[in-house]
């Protein structure tokens, strides 16, 4: 996901990305407080639709294989929110969701938060950060989940498609 979003304060909205948005993200999150965005991209889909409102924490419990989280990029230029697919001693290994490849091993000093809800349209997304986010990890890290995920879609649509007919 981008980190290009805007932030509302009270009824004004600021437009901040980049290591903006990961700096004011970082504040609130060392006061234990949430911090809510919009999120840009398509890195994350299904999951994690552009224009998505994400909920960040605080991480208050260890990180495991499946968790999406917040992060600043190596390069420290921009605020990334994708999935943790593998744990080491030397940090975690990242991947969007909708990405061919893993954004490489970043340190936890480098992570932010976690992302603790999602919304789209105004209505909590109850797929991708329960338990079933331990398979999308280990799915998206043999580049496996992109492919079910199109191949799923298509059927539902499919059958969608059906169902309309048989009701004309």
């Amino acid at each position: 996901m981008s980190s290009a979003s805007y932030v509302q304060t009270g009824k004004k909205p600021y437009t901040l990305s980049g290591l903006g948005l990961a700096m004011m993200m970082k504040e609130v999150l060392k006061k234990r407080a949430q911090f809510r965005f919009i999120a840009l991209g398509l890195s994350m889909s299904p999951f994690i639709r552009d224009g998505d409102v994400l909920t960040i924490s605080a991480i208050a419990s260890p990180l495991c294989v499946g968790d999406v989280v917040a992060f600043i990029s190596t390069d420290r230029t921009n605020l990334v929110v994708h999935r943790i697919v593998q744990l080491s001693s030397a940090g975690y290994c990242i991947k969007g969701d909708n990405n061919r490849r893993a954004d490489g091993w970043i340190e936890a000093s480098s992570i932010l938060g976690r992302v603790v809800r999602v919304e789209h349209r105004d209505r909590q997304v109850r797929g991708g950060l329960g338990v079933e986010r331990c398979l999308i990890a280990w799915l998206s890290y043999r580049g496996l989940l992109s492919p079910i995920t199109r191949l799923l879609w298509g059927k539902i649509k499919r059958c969608n498609e059906i169902m309309m007919n048989k009701n004309n």
